[in-house]
């Protein structure tokens, strides 16, 4: 299953940096964007289309992506560490008063997937998110994206 989670999230980021309208949030480059949260059958059809147009660019971002999901089949433990430290430096960044939590208002500028799910990620309900009650969340598997009916896809909202 970690494997699984590995590889998609490897997708995601490869696929964000690499299609900057289907940009996720935080990506390298990336802008926050109203569709963020985007049904995932509509990003799906988004980047068909982005397919159409872009033939090669395509063809290059899913030759990068298999060739991660190889090094990810390979090293798993490699791309869980590169995953930790994405998560770790996005919610850096995010946190722009530096105090080592996540107000609400501060995850939906900086990570927007986090403040949907923030409820559930702030585990002793005192109104902010702490990098551990995020690496706590993503470890149960309930983290963002991990509820039913989520738009959101598995390691998206730290990856990305």
């Amino acid at each position: 299953m970690n494997r699984l989670l590995i590889a998609v999230a490897a997708v995601t980021l490869l696929t964000a940096s690499a299609v900057p309208s289907l940009a996720a949030d935080g990506a390298p480059g990336a802008t926050v964007r109203p569709d963020s949260g985007m049904a995932p059958a509509d990003r799906k059809a988004r980047f068909e289309q982005w397919c159409k147009d872009n033939p090669e660019k395509c063809r290059e971002m899913k030759a990068k992506a298999e060739q991660r999901r190889e090094q990810c089949k390979a090293d798993p433990e490699k791309c869980r560490a590169e995953m930790q430290a994405r998560v770790r430096e996005r919610f850096k960044k995010a946190d722009t008063n530096g105090d080592g939590r996540l107000s609400r208002e501060e995850a939906q500028k900086g990570m927007p997937q986090v403040a949907r799910d923030f409820d559930r990620i702030d585990a002793n309900k005192d109104g902010v998110v702490t990098l551990e009650e995020l690496e706590a969340a993503l470890k149960a598997g309930s983290g963002p994206g991990k509820r039913p009916g989520s738009s959101l896809r598995p390691g998206a909202a730290v990856l990305a």
